[in-house]
């Protein structure tokens, strides 16, 4: 149980720091750029996916068993967070466009959390 709580931080401080940069680099690109905030919802909404999938496979990895359901909670975690910062800073809760993209961040770092697992070798594995 442990080790499953381990992973799942690991996985989400690295969703943290992807967004974070992420984030940085497409405010810089509005800021010196004439692109627009609604042309670049796409690219975001991608990123978004893209770090809650590193995050899954980053805890999967280190994990080692269970891929779907260290992923899974990754992403719970995530928006668990995410969730109390919205409602304890913004007085809001989740709308359902917002349940519906936390559900599919769901599955991203579920289906990124069996990827880590199966990626690590057989010979690092604990036996």
């Amino acid at each position: 149980m442990r080790k499953m709580s381990v992973a799942m931080v690991y996985g989400v401080v690295a969703i943290f720091v992807i967004v974070i940069v992420s984030s940085l680099l497409i405010s810089l690109l509005l800021r010196f750029t004439s692109l627009q905030e609604s042309s670049m919802s796409w690219v975001i909404l991608g990123a978004s996916f893209l770090a809650l999938f590193i995050g899954g496979f980053v805890s999967g990895g280190k994990g080692k068993e269970k891929g779907w359901l260290i992923g899974g909670g990754t992403g719970v975690l995530y928006s668990i967070i995410v969730f109390i910062v919205q409602f304890l800073g913004y007085d809001t809760t989740f709308t359902v466009e917002q349940t519906m993209y936390h559900a599919g961040f769901l599955a991203a770092a579920a289906i990124g959390g069996i990827f880590g697992v199966n990626m690590t070798s057989p010979s690092r594995r604990d036996a």
